[in-house]
């Protein structure tokens, strides 16, 4: 899972960033590593991970992750090219989903890039860039539907939903807020709209707001916004997410405890995000590794095993499957399936969140 970080000069953007890329740096079981200049990747928290790891005692463990890209670059214009514009919008097309990270605070000595905090003016200024472009993408893709439904009517459906879509971007609304039909996103397959992935407002706001952020005017206004355009939003302060990452665990939890908080703001965006991309866990647990991987909500047993390994798919003879709750009630593997709590299931088996697995294959 990769979610691109995008804002405006500061915005907190580079000390979001840069937070995130050190908690990944001290991660225990996945450290941070760069594989450019501008992305980190950090693990997904997830506790059962770590019961499943006391269980085994394995000698490996290892999360699920996530890639966060620093994406730069973003002037007015960036659609036609100006500055960075077109490496801005060949990585937003890389990733899965968007982190806005939106500037919701009152500070003197940091100056806005526009003079005043405005967080409806921010986003439209970065949503506008993002829709010329796909205005443009949007117009090549109707022009060869018309040329198509000149000798096959049946594309003729694809004329009607591009010229909706056109129109639609023009009065400056993100295609993610266009409501497809099932049948029409079907026919969006080989249009990516970079409207179209999913985004989570990051409202960055002042350290003594993080306990209530609806006192935030600007958090207000955004939390509107981001209802308007289906988009998720979540309060975060990059200033104490960046003091949170050079604390060690147990400095952290305190910390946590004085702001009355439960989790950091980047296991929040974490959570979120795989909420926004429907995504869900499964977990290979033995003496050797622990281990847990991400998989979309829906994806069948034989997709599931090819995350593994593509052997394993091609091979897939079956699945044996117990609930992580009734695993760890039992204690042991042992156990859980002489209470008859492991289930033995086929290529259509469906993948639960939570599944703990052993693949059987044949190649």
């Amino acid at each position: 899972m990769k979610l691109g970080i995008v804002g405006l000069p500061n915005v907190g953007k580079s000390t979001l960033f840069n937070a995130i890329t050190a908690a990944g740096a001290e991660t225990a079981n996945y450290p941070f590593c760069t594989i450019e200049p501008n992305v980190g990747v950090v693990a997904v928290p997830d506790k059962r991970l770590d019961v499943l790891a006391e269980m085994y005692k394995p000698e490996k463990v290892t999360p699920a992750v996530i890639e966060f890209v620093d994406i730069a670059g973003l002037v007015k214009g960036a659609s036609k090219g100006e500055g960075l514009g077109n490496k801005f919008l060949s990585h937003i097309r890389e990733v899965d989903a968007v982190v806005h990270v939106v500037r919701c605070f009152e500070n003197e000595n940091i100056i806005h890039v526009d003079g005043s905090v405005n967080p409806a003016r921010d986003v439209e200024t970065i949503e506008t860039e993002l829709i010329l472009a796909d205005i443009e993408m949007v117009e090549r893709r109707l022009e060869r539907a018309k040329k198509a439904a000149k000798g096959d009517k049946s594309a003729e459906a694809d004329v009607a939903l591009f010229s909706r879509l056109h129109e639609w971007l023009n009065l400056g609304k993100p295609a993610r807020a266009f409501g497809f039909t099932k049948e029409e996103l079907d026919s969006m397959y080989d249009t990516p709209l970079l409207t179209m992935k999913p985004v989570i407002f990051a409202a960055n706001i002042g350290e003594d707001e993080i306990a209530d952020p609806a006192s935030n005017p600007h958090f207000n206004t955004l939390s509107k916004l981001a209802a308007e355009q289906g988009a998720e939003i979540m309060p975060i302060s990059a200033a104490i997410e960046a003091e949170i990452a050079e604390l060690d665990p147990e400095e952290k939890k305190a910390f946590l405890a004085e702001l009355g908080l439960e989790e950091s703001g980047l296991d929040r965006l974490i959570r979120a995000s795989y909420r926004l991309l429907g995504l869900i866990s499964y977990f290979t647990a033995g003496p050797k590794e622990v281990r847990a991987w991400t998989i979309k909500q829906g994806t069948k047993a034989p997709q599931a095993a090819g995350k593994i390994h593509s052997d394993f798919e091609r091979g897939f003879i079956r699945a044996e499957i117990v609930k992580y709750e009734d695993l760890v009630a039992c204690g042991s593997m042992t156990a859980a399936k002489e209470k008859g709590l492991v289930r033995s299931e086929g290529k259509d088996y469906v993948m639960c969140d939570g599944d703990v697995v052993l693949f059987r294959f044949n190649v």
